[in-house]
């Protein structure tokens, strides 16, 4: 099991840190299929890999986005609130309602994604303080509950309502994950459901994957970009459809 988690982690982390996501998108669904996981153990597995990989994500991003942390910081805080209050809704729905409503998010972001032109010239827009923290708490709270980091959700809305070009909302994505995983991971140590060996496992692998993530990202060009992360949301999307069925 240890050489199987090691695999999923370093795999885990290059999605990560090419695609600005948490990495729960991933590694859920592979937990689920080849392991004896459930859906709990598997969100539990996530939100450990999430910190790691996350933060090491983040920080490298930083040295090479500064004019992006403010941002993050505001819906990173945010997400934090909502990570924290997560376990009301993953204490209330059963593993098969989290699957379910993986699958929705899913449905919905490649629509989203798949209708925002790579070509658009619009500025950022840039809502208040306040809209930025309620977007990233209402994130926060249902992303942690299925073992995501959030960036599913965030990356359309950073793309579709505020123009952020794709790269460089994947990396802010990421930047929101850090703090989301870690009230995850706080939430989860307090009502003790983490699993601490096989998410230390997975988390440590992933941060050698993350490295190789981000530097094949600056080597893609924005329509290619635009097509893999389609592809990437599809592909999880037909696992967890064939998990339930």
């Amino acid at each position: 099991m240890i050489f199987e988690l090691s695999l999923f982690g370093i795999f885990t982390g290059l999605v990560s840190g090419f695609f600005g996501i948490g990495g729960g998108m991933v590694l859920v669904p592979l937990l689920l299929l080849f392991t004896g996981f459930v859906m709990k153990e598997a969100v539990a597995i996530s939100i450990m890999q999430m910190v790691f990989s996350s933060s090491f994500g983040s920080f490298l991003n930083a040295k090479s986005q500064k004019d992006m942390v403010y941002d993050g910081l505001i819906l990173g805080l945010g997400g934090f609130c909502g990570g924290i209050l997560s376990f009301f809704i993953r204490d209330y729905l059963s593993n098969t309602y989290l699957q379910y409503v993986f699958i929705i998010i899913l449905i919905a972001s490649i629509l989203k994604i798949f209708q925002t032109s790579i070509h658009s010239k619009q500025e950022v827009k840039k809502p208040s303080k306040l809209y930025l923290i309620l977007i990233g708490s209402l994130i926060g709270m249902i992303a942690m509950s299925i073992g995501v980091g959030g960036s599913i959700m965030l990356t359309p809305i950073l793309v579709g309502f505020m123009h952020y070009n794709l790269k460089s909302a994947t990396s802010l994505s990421l930047f929101f994950v850090m703090f989301s995983s870690i009230a995850g991971f706080i939430s989860l140590s307090i009502n003790d459901s983490l699993l601490f060996k096989e998410g230390i496992i997975v988390g440590v692998f992933s941060l050698i994957g993350v490295f190789i993530g981000i530097k094949l990202k600056s080597y893609i060009k924005m329509s290619s970009y635009k097509i893999l992360i389609l592809s990437l949301y599809i592909l999880i999307l037909i696992a967890m459809i064939y998990k339930l069925i």
